[in-house]
């Protein structure tokens, strides 16, 4: 594996056990609320981030910086994801980047990541790693293997979503393959008595429940241990409660973490965990560990994206990654008709009655992700202060405009189509769950370097997952570029 660096050695030390672990956390979370805030840490060497345009009355140039492209993406599950995964395809192609690819369209989800689903990857028994840029398919977090794999210094980032949001369209897409899901009416039966539909540990629930934390790899309040002699969780009534800190706005907020010594999500399968009910039934394990977990991912993540500010995230992404704004400008990808595509916050203001109650309920049943995407949401306003408002509006103004542009000029109507439409097999996306997914017809006409960069704007993620394959591990015999067929979302697990 190498020698790590400071930072991924920060990550990996800690204590062995949870008890302590959670007390040393605490400790360090009361001083810095005493001292006003988190303490941050760059990663050694690193140079400040290339700002998209100068800051106004600055008067001097913009610092030069070197693109970022060792890059680790958390794939999460119907979080805008896949529109998040083109620009990633469409980068590291345009860039000759090699990617850490699964042998089908995702590393063995819903088990825990491991370096041996890498096409192509074979332990250096203490020499160079096989060279990958760029690990970013459906995967459940696991950072000691994922560390096996890429280097130590990648940009780690992630996106999230509001679990209203989110649960929509879960169980849309998912309604066959949950079984909590299949066996409700409608999303708002299931959420209304959702015990009644939902079993720990049954097959494809995970989908039903907490599938942000399920994605990140994080344990849930069940699987750490209380009994007698265990040593893996306080029981002093007294200790203080602590808020949820703010993730750092620089590209860390390190603490001295160690997922080896408190993170054990069940090995295997989805399963095996029973969730507590409510955020008001959260007892002081849950919340230790709820405070822990989010201070851990504070310190692996480099930047958490939101699904409801997309293009704000993108802006602070092309920043944070020293790209240009081209880079990251791209189409929505794994659409559902008539849904909300990502964009947009769920706010009470616009909202029926109903839909405020299936809102309010939806984020209490899968209070862990409404944890989560409170504080990346909080972390990603603290980021857009330090970036600057103004400047932010300006930039997401013109990512928006070259966006606009790019679909008049590469799309057939300029937007997003049925898929009835689609007869190129090579834009038309993989079809799973209730709704239709849209995808894009390109206009006759364009001049080959404009048909190629519209056609690299409109692939799928499963065809350009293929394309890539088949770039870094040519046929030994030439053959036609297969159209993917896909039985089961366990293949694709699109978002």
């Amino acid at each position: 594996m190498g020698p790590l660096s400071p930072t991924r050695t920060m990550r990996l030390w800690g204590p062995r056990s949870l008890g302590v672990a959670l007390g040393v956390f605490m400790t360090i979370g009361f001083a810095l609320q005493l001292w006003g805030g988190p303490f941050q840490r760059r990663l050694p060497g690193l140079q400040l981030r290339q700002s998209l345009a100068p800051s106004p009355g600055s008067g001097s140039a913009v610092s030069s910086c070197l693109p970022r492209q060792r890059l680790v993406f958390l794939k999460t599950h119907k979080s805008g994801s896949s529109s998040v995964l083109n620009l990633l395809h469409r980068y590291g192609d345009q860039h000759g980047l090699r990617f850490a690819l699964p042998a089908r369209y995702q590393f063995g989800y819903p088990r825990l990541f491991q370096a041996s689903r890498v096409k192509g990857y074979h332990p250096q028994g203490g020499g160079a790693k096989p060279l990958f840029h760029i690990l970013c398919h459906h995967m459940r977090f696991n950072l000691k293997e994922v560390l096996r794999v890429m280097p130590s210094d990648s940009f780690f980032f992630s996106i999230v979503r509001d679990p209203a949001a989110l649960a929509r369209s879960a169980f849309s897409y998912y309604k066959s393959t949950s079984s909590a899901f299949r066996k409700a009416p409608s999303l708002a039966a299931f959420l209304a008595n959702p015990r009644a539909f939902y079993r720990p540990g049954a097959r494809g629930d995970h989908y039903a429940r907490n599938l942000l934390w399920f994605d990140f790899g994080l344990p849930f309040p069940s699987e750490i241990k209380t009994e007698r002699g265990n040593p893996h969780a306080p029981r002093d009534p007294n200790l203080p409660q602590l808020n949820v800190l703010p993730s750092g706005t620089g590209p860390r907020a390190h603490h001295p973490l160690d997922p080896k010594g408190v993170f054990h999500p069940a090995p295997t399968v989805a399963g095996g965990h029973g969730q507590t009910s409510s955020p008001a039934s959260l007892d002081l394990r849950s919340s230790s560990l709820l405070q822990w977990s989010l201070a851990w991912l504070d310190s692996v993540f480099d930047l958490v994206l939101v699904a409801e500010y997309f293009d704000e995230s993108l802006v602070l992404l092309a920043d944070a990654l020293c790209w240009g704004l081209d880079d990251v400008v791209g189409f929505m990808h794994n659409a559902q008709a008539g849904g909300e595509q990502g964009r947009g916050a769920v706010s009470n203001g616009g909202l029926t009655a109903e839909d405020r109650q299936l809102t309010a309920r939806a984020r209490a049943w899968n209070h862990l992700d409404w944890a989560l995407y409170v504080h990346f949401n909080h972390s990603l306003w603290a980021r857009i202060n330090q970036y600057g408002q103004s400047r932010l509006e300006s930039a997401v103004a013109e990512l928006r405009a070259r966006r606009e542009a790019l679909a008049k000029h590469c799309l057939q109507g300029g937007e997003a189509l049925d898929p009835k439409y689609i007869t190129d097999q090579r834009f038309r996306p993989f079809q799973f769950g209730s709704g239709k997914v849209l995808g894009y017809v390109l206009r006759s006409g364009l001049s080959a370097a404009d048909q190629e960069e519209c056609e690299r704007l409109a692939t799928p993620e499963l065809q350009y997952k293929d394309k890539l394959d088949a770039k870094q591990f040519p046929p030994t015999v030439s053959l036609p570029l297969k159209t993917p067929r896909i039985l089961s979302p366990q293949a694709s697990d699109q978002s």
